[in-house]
């Protein structure tokens, strides 16, 4: 009765904070409600109204949490949508995640920031934001700080990518369909992109969503490669590729097939988003804010580093590839 009780009160909990991050996020868009969400959930964790007892509740439906809603991530990726951008930009996007997601992991080293936080940061910026971050959380050595600063990070320097990125192709004279490309190769949160590509039309938009999408298909193989040499560093027995990637991993298959219908991809979309914001403020629960705010500034400085390196290796490998 009381393991009853406890799930009860987590579930509870946790599906206020996520009402309430969906409510946030419609004031302010960009941010995203997995964003509000970890912001709700630490704020809410530095508080008395959340005793001892409720965050081990909250705790306790986290992790299934984010697994089912990385494997019903899955369900918005469709490969021959991706392979139709043609082997140059398919090209470029391999080249940017690859060197934003080593460099950052290089930056952090530079810069003093903890193994795991580097690793957070260097999946949020190279694939997709908040949603990446929640996936890779679960296979490597971190604190809770940790996520929420990742988080943090991406909503910081992709609102600010968001704001550079149109001044930036205007200046360089690029296109609609190049300056969606750019967007989508190079900006963190999907809301994000859509807002960087927005000045330059629909056109822009509608590639940069696609692009974006061909990123987070590198996230099942990132997460299982960290995942496996995590494993190896800690010499335990954890599944070689964890359960959920695989489940990603059919979701895309069964999305390819076209055989699922419209409304039925608008219902994962939504679930999956839900689940991912309930999961994340499970994880902000458990932030403690003082040593979050004492580790900041080396943080901020990955971030900004991070954010250059992707801006630049995006325009880069486009122009070399396409």
């Amino acid at each position: 009765m009381a393991l009853t009780a406890a799930k009860t009160s987590g579930l509870a909990i946790t599906g206020v904070g996520v009402a309430a991050a969906y409510a946030l996020s419609s004031v302010w868009p960009v941010a995203g409600a997995l964003t509000v969400a970890v912001v709700l959930g630490i704020a809410i964790g530095s508080t008395p109204l959340l005793t001892e007892e409720h965050r081990k509740a909250v705790a306790r439906i986290t992790k299934r949490l984010l697994r089912a809603g990385v494997v019903l991530l899955g369900l918005q990726l469709a490969i021959p949508t991706v392979l139709a951008l043609g082997p140059g930009t398919l090209a470029a996007v391999v080249l940017t995640v690859a060197v934003t997601f080593l460099g950052t992991l290089g930056l952090g080293k530079l810069t003093g920031v903890p193994r795991g936080l580097a690793l957070l940061v260097a999946t949020g910026f190279s694939i997709c934001g908040a949603s990446a971050i929640a996936a890779m959380e679960g296979v490597v050595e971190r604190d809770d700080e940790d996520v929420a600063t990742a988080v943090a990070l991406v909503t910081c320097y992709g609102s600010l990518a968001l704001g550079v990125l149109p001044l930036l192709a205007h200046a360089l004279g690029l296109d609609a369909t190049r300056t969606g490309t750019w967007a989508g190769i190079s900006v963190h949160e999907v809301a994000q992109v859509v807002a960087a590509a927005g000045p330059a039309g629909a056109a822009a938009v509608a590639v940069a969503i696609v692009v974006k999408l061909s990123r987070v298909v590198l996230l099942a193989p990132v997460v299982a490669i960290v995942g496996a040499t995590e494993r190896t560093r800690r010499g335990g027995h954890a599944p070689l590729v964890p359960l959920f990637v695989l489940g990603f991993l059919a979701m895309v298959a069964v999305r390819s097939t076209g055989l699922v219908p419209a409304f039925a991809l608008d219902v994962a979309k939504t679930a999956s988003t839900l689940l991912l914001a309930g999961a994340l403020f499970g994880l902000g629960c458990a932030v403690r804010l003082g040593p979050l705010l004492r580790g900041g500034g080396r943080a901020l400085l990955l971030g900004l580093l991070s954010t250059l390196l992707v801006l630049a290796t995006g325009f880069g490998a486009l122009a070399a590839f396409t």
